[in-house]
């Protein structure tokens, strides 16, 4: 079975499984689904969802977060980690959006890039999410751990891998491919604890695979 075969049949499984998946980020704005991703660098969606819920209800435009000092918006955001780079990124962003886009989040990847704490994995989830638009395939800690366990590449550097990914990934299942990792790397796939005997894609996944064989010999 070719990479691009064993890809297909992953997403048929997948999608049998979880359907057609949403990002786990609450938001009810662009804007709010913007600042959303930046916190959820190094943090769970959950512990952003609970920081959020309570910000947004004070605080939840441009306009009001380029008005508030550093110091103000660490203090929000304290509890996502890294708060200090974050609120940098948050106030810078807040500032560009007002001066460059009149307020609103851009749909153009090279646009939205050019914002402070924003690369190509937050503008891919930014514009998939949003529009069901995308430039490529976002890469996190999920689909770098999984993509090379079921043997769809050999790469821990996630251009390459996003690159690799795009080549065998059909280009209408980019956006839902990464949804669809990233919850069964919760699920069924867990870092330390993995259920194999459990998962759905077993028969599909290289590792597993070879751990059968190992086993055998």
């Amino acid at each position: 079975m070719t990479k691009k075969q064993r890809c297909i049949e992953v997403i048929k499984v997948l999608r049998e499984k979880f359907g057609h998946p949403r990002c786990a980020l609450n938001y009810s704005t662009p804007f709010e689904l913007l600042i959303a991703v930046i916190l959820s660098a190094q943090c769970t969606d959950k512990r952003v969802n609970i920081v959020t819920e309570e910000m947004f209800k004070k605080i939840n435009t441009p306009e009001e977060f380029s008005k508030l000092s550093l110091e103000e918006i660490e203090e929000l955001i304290k509890s996502t980690g890294f708060y200090r780079n974050k609120a940098k990124s948050i106030k810078g962003c807040s500032i560009l959006l007002l001066e460059n886009f009149g307020g609103e989040v851009p749909k153009k990847m090279e646009e939205l890039i050019t914002l402070p704490g924003v690369g190509r994995k937050t503008a891919n989830v930014v514009r998939g999410e949003l529009w069901r638009l995308s430039d490529g395939i976002t890469v996190d800690t999920h689909i770098k751990r999984l993509s090379n366990l079921i043997g769809l590449v050999t790469s821990d550097n996630p251009i390459k891998i996003e690159k690799e990914l795009m080549e065998i990934v059909p280009r209408d299942e980019w956006i839902d491919f990464a949804h669809f990792l990233i919850l069964q790397g919760r699920d069924k796939c867990i870092a330390r604890r993995p259920k194999c005997q459990e998962c759905e894609i077993a028969g599909l996944c290289k590792y597993n695979l070879s751990k059968k064989k190992e086993c055998k010999e």
